[in-house]
């Protein structure tokens, strides 16, 4: 598996698929072709863009800013021109596009075809990921094993295998999750685009403030959430946990436990690391991909991410903890993503809020077991991704079926 690094990436939302991935897209075929230029000993230099894009990001990219992402980095260069294709799917992902660049006289300078497929993530068909392999172990049933023969538990694993290294990147990672909970709060207004969505997080901060100890740290919760998903709507910077459209769970879950259990922030981020271990194992063996398996690959996985986190700081064994996470993406299947109006925030930014109550109890509800139970985390991995194959293609982030036609 690749370095957790690949799931808490911090960028500006508000989709790390439609947003994300296509600016690092466009940043790497800006060098592609300055390469070729070089290289072949081209006169003149980069006359004009073309980005064709597939499927789902066709279908979705206007609400997720796509256009905005791609001509941030490439108008600069050169003028550039977006063709939509909703109609047409690529075999190889639902998130398809295909950059073009034309010199003097419409010479084509190069031609590339590359994928978003996740988290920021981009690939390209019949090439393996260039990116290092640093886990040997790529399930939670061997990692669980390692774990009891050891007696070591999630967090130490990633630490061997990522090294000294991981820990001021976690710590960097906090601190944006964290700024982006506290700009959140801070903001008011209508976030952009048609649907008149008004922000919540400081309304709900705020009431909950007027409520007993136990529906005020549900209020809370739900406040934090959607504190950073707001932030991400309005295409502001955040982290993705593992993409942006799930991003506000992880903070959420964390912040509160911190403010209100007073953990340390080393136990904070070793809780970081044991939930990205989580989130690896998903996409590593089945998708994190909205566009690919529905809303259940972004926020069922977040709710897993969380659940295990939350169960690690409350003193959770490895077993207990992989129930949380279990239970957190077991009672997400089937989740899909239809964004009304392609926006992230119907019903986008209320399931975080939801999640992040649902991580909590995942965990309070495995806290009462000893960890023994029937069907593992991995299992509901390789279910999640045959039922994400299952979903028809309408139900997949192409605002064109379920709540999106409404």
């Amino acid at each position: 598996m690749e370095s957790i690094r690949e799931i808490y990436k911090i960028g500006h939302g508000p989709s790390s698929s439609h947003t994300m991935g296509p600016r690092f897209a466009a940043e790497r075929f800006i060098k592609r072709v300055r390469d070729v230029i070089k290289f072949t000993h081209r006169s003149g230099g980069i006359k004009q863009f073309e980005v064709t894009l597939y499927g789902s990001l066709a279908a979705t990219g206007r609400g997720h800013l796509t256009d905005v992402a791609l001509t941030d980095i490439l108008k600069p260069v050169a003028p550039t021109r977006i063709v939509w294709r909703p109609d047409k799917f690529l075999p190889f992902h639902p998130n398809g596009m295909n950059f073009k660049a034309y010199g003097d006289h419409d010479n084509l300078i190069d031609d590339w075809t590359v994928y978003s497929v996740g988290g920021g993530d981009l690939a390209e068909e019949g090439k393996p990921s260039y990116k290092p392999q640093l886990y040997k172990m790529s399930t939670i049933d061997e990692i669980l094993h390692w774990c009891e023969s050891t007696g070591k538990t999630y967090w130490e694993y990633v630490d061997e295998c990522e090294g000294a290294g991981i820990w001021d990147y976690l710590a960097t990672v906090w601190q944006a999750m964290v700024a982006s909970i506290k700009r959140g709060l801070d903001e008011e207004g209508v976030l952009p685009g048609p649907l008149g969505v008004r922000r919540k997080a400081a309304s709900y901060y705020i009431h909950a403030q007027g409520y007993n100890e136990s529906v005020r740290s549900r209020g809370l919760t739900y406040a934090y959430a959607l504190a950073v998903s707001e932030e991400n709507a309005a295409g502001h910077l955040i982290v993705t946990a593992p993409t942006c459209g799930s991003c506000g769970v992880m903070p959420a879950v964390l912040y509160h436990l911190y403010n209100s259990k007073n953990f340390s922030t080393r136990r904070i981020l070793r809780a970081l690391a044991t939930a990205g271990l989580f989130g690896n194992v998903v996409k590593t063996n089945a998708s994190i991909s909205g566009a690919e398996v529905g809303c259940q690959g972004e926020v069922g996985v977040a709710c897993a991410m969380a659940s295990a986190a939350a169960t690690q700081l409350f003193g959770g064994s490895p077993a207990q903890i992989e129930y949380a996470a279990e239970m957190g993406l077991e009672h997400h299947l089937g989740l899909t993503c239809d964004p009304m109006c392609g926006m992230v925030q119907i019903p986008c930014i209320e399931r975080n809020a939801y999640a992040a109550a649902r991580a909590l109890d995942a965990n309070l509800y495995s806290s009462f077991s000893d960890g023994t139970h029937r069907v593992s985390f991995d299992k509901v991995v390789r279910v999640m991704k045959q039922t994400g194959k299952d979903l028809p293609s309408l139900y997949k982030e192409t605002s064109e079926g379920g709540l999106a036609v409404l």
